[in-house]
C-alpha cells in the first residue's frame, strides 16, 4: 500500500545535481554577462551593517512564523491547516523577502551598481525553478 520506490535515491541525487548545477550556472553565466564579480560559494557578505541588520530581522521573523505557523496548524484538523502557514510557502516568502532586501541594498550602497540586477534576475529564476520542480513532481521523476 506505501510502498517506496527503490530508486528514489538516485533520482532525487540526480535532481539535486540537476537543479544545483542549473542554479549555479546560470548565475555563474549571468554575472560574466553583466561583469559583476563573483561572489564566494556558501558565504552570505552583507553589504554594510544596516543590510546586516535588516537581514537577521528577516530571519528571526522567518523563523518565528514557522514556528508559530507550524503550532497553529498542529492544533487545527489537517484537512483545515492554512495553507499560507506551510512550510514550503513560508520558504518561498523568506527567499523572496531576503533576496529583495539583498538587492535593494545592492541597488542602494554597492560598489557595481549592477549586482542588484544579478540578485533579481537569480531570484526570479530559482523561484520559477522551484515552482516548476514542485508542480511537475521533479519533473515527473517521482
Amino acid at each position: 500500500m506505501y510502498d517506496i520506490d527503490p530508486m528514489i535515491w538516485p533520482k532525487l541525487l540526480l535532481l539535486l545535481a540537476i537543479v544545483g548545477a542549473s542554479m549555479y550556472f546560470f548565475e555563474l553565466g549571468l554575472r560574466k554577462w553583466l561583469k559583476v564579480e563573483k561572489k564566494k560559494f556558501f558565504s552570505y557578505n552583507h553589504i554594510n551593517d544596516k543590510h546586516k541588520k535588516v537581514d537577521w530581522t528577516i530571519r528571526i521573523g522567518f523563523l518565528v512564523a514557522i514556528l508559530g505557523g507550524g503550532t497553529f496548524n498542529m492544533t487545527r484538523d489537517p484537512m483545515e491547516w492554512l495553507w499560507f502557514l506551510e512550510p514550503w510557502f513560508l520558504l518561498f516568502v523568506f527567499i523572496g523577502v531576503s533576496e529583495s532586501a539583498r538587492a535593494l541594498m545592492e541597488w542602494k550602497y554597492a560598489e557595481n551598481r549592477r549586482a542588484y540586477m544579478v540578485t533579481i534576475i537569480h531570484l526570479v529564476f530559482v523561484l520559477v525553478l522551484l515552482l516548476t520542480v514542485i508542480n511537475t513532481d521533479f519533473f515527473w521523476m517521482l
